[in-house]
């Protein structure tokens, strides 16, 4: 054999041996990292985060890498990130987004690129039911069905004319047709405010001037940390318990707005005492390193993280067969902060809705405590719309 041939022959040889490198999976975590809204983004963020670390940075046993991108709180900056995520990043998995009426702008775009959506707070009914797509996953929630808890919760305590507010978009009309849809007194005004907006002065004086026995509103973020201080503000906290879902009354909020929510209700999947072993460690771990309580999206975030660690170890890390991730995705099996994670047909969760109230921890700080359950194996009111099966 000569020289050449033997080299040639040797070469081949520590290439047949050599491993395959599989593919990294590459993560896009599209979410609302300025303005208002920034501080649920941020939170889906960090949550995301912890639940790699968890995982030895790695997601279903995969090298990953997580590729950030602020949406703005703008549809037309998610849907322009989006198409950059599919076109050139050529991500595996969308994740982040807060707000609903951009998670149904970008949908077309990560469908049309056959790129999986795994929303980590946005649920609209759209998306839940006859516009189910099987590019969509969602790991919190349908919008409405928290609100439908504080609505069936209303109800039982004998509130008998409740006055409701949300902001204008499409979370916020789900939010008011899920309280609507459990509560059957009297709605002693129904308004819809403008999103972003911070000063709510003049819906105040009209609350005052219904002179309900109970207020219910939604306002995530920015919003909701105005609301309840100018509620307690106009003196209405005494005239008409204000009620709400987490989002109004969550940690992001509870931080800024302080003893103004004291005694608060509200509705959620999730409290930072729900008693699972991955709950208390998330809460203890997040607090250790980001110097901050948990809210629900940061939660959220880590649940989003654990479906795709699911998904990816469902196929053995072999990313290049789309359908075959989004089967295992659909099947995924795992125990998140709730527990049992587990998906309907439509790719929603079935899970249980909690009663929660406003209290001071034992290191003073405000936060919220379970106080109920309202809703055990929920499932949301669109499911029978949607064809999948």
């Amino acid at each position: 054999m000569t020289r050449s041939l033997l080299a040639a022959t040797s070469a081949f040889a520590l290439l047949a041996a050599a491993p395959v490198l599989a593919d990294p999976l590459k993560v896009g975590m599209i979410t609302t990292l300025s303005g208002p809204g920034a501080g649920l983004g941020i939170d889906i963020r960090d949550g995301f985060a912890l639940a790699t670390e968890h995982l030895g940075g790695k997601l279903g046993g995969q090298d990953t890498q997580i590729i950030e991108a602020d949406d703005q709180q703008k549809p037309d900056v998610a849907v322009g990130l989006a198409n950059r995520m599919v076109e050139r990043d050529r991500v595996n998995v969308v994740t982040g987004i807060v707000w609903s009426n951009l998670a149904l702008a970008m949908m077309p775009t990560l469908a049309a690129g056959q790129t999986l959506f795994v929303s980590p707070n946005a649920g609209p009914s759209q998306l839940a039911g006859a516009q189910c797509n099987p590019y969509f996953f969602n790991v919190a929630y349908q919008n409405d069905t928290i609100h439908e808890a504080m609505g069936k919760h209303v109800q039982d305590a004998g509130f008998k004319k409740v006055y409701l507010l949300a902001p204008n978009y499409p979370a916020g009309k789900d939010s008011l047709a899920g309280f609507k849809r459990y509560y059957k007194g009297a709605v002693a005004g129904e308004v819809y405010t403008q999103v972003g907006q911070l000063d709510y002065a003049a819906e105040l004086a009209q609350v005052k001037a219904a002179a309900p026995d109970a207020v219910f509103a939604f306002y995530p973020g920015g919003m909701g940390i105005n609301f309840i201080k100018q509620y307690e503000q106009a003196g209405l906290k005494t005239a008409a318990p204000l009620f709400g879902p987490g989002f109004s009354f969550d940690q992001d909020i509870l931080a800024a707005v302080g003893d103004a929510a004291l005694g608060a209700k509200n509705s959620a999947q999730w409290s930072p005492d729900l008693a699972t072993p991955a709950n208390a460690k998330f809460v203890a771990d997040f607090k250790a390193k980001f110097n901050r309580l948990p809210s629900m999206y940061a939660a959220q975030g880590y649940d989003a993280a654990l479906l795709i660690d699911a998904a990816v170890k469902g196929v053995n890390g072999d990313l290049k067969d789309k359908d075959k991730l989004r089967a295992a995705m659909k099947a995924a099996k795992f125990d998140g902060l709730r527990g049992a994670f587990r998906l309907n047909s439509n790719q929603f969760p079935i899970q249980n809705i909690y009663l929660r109230e406003v209290v001071k921890g034992a290191d003073g700080a405000v936060t919220n405590k379970l106080a109920g359950t309202v809703f055990t194996d929920h499932a949301d009111a669109y499911a029978k719309d949607c064809a999948m099966k």
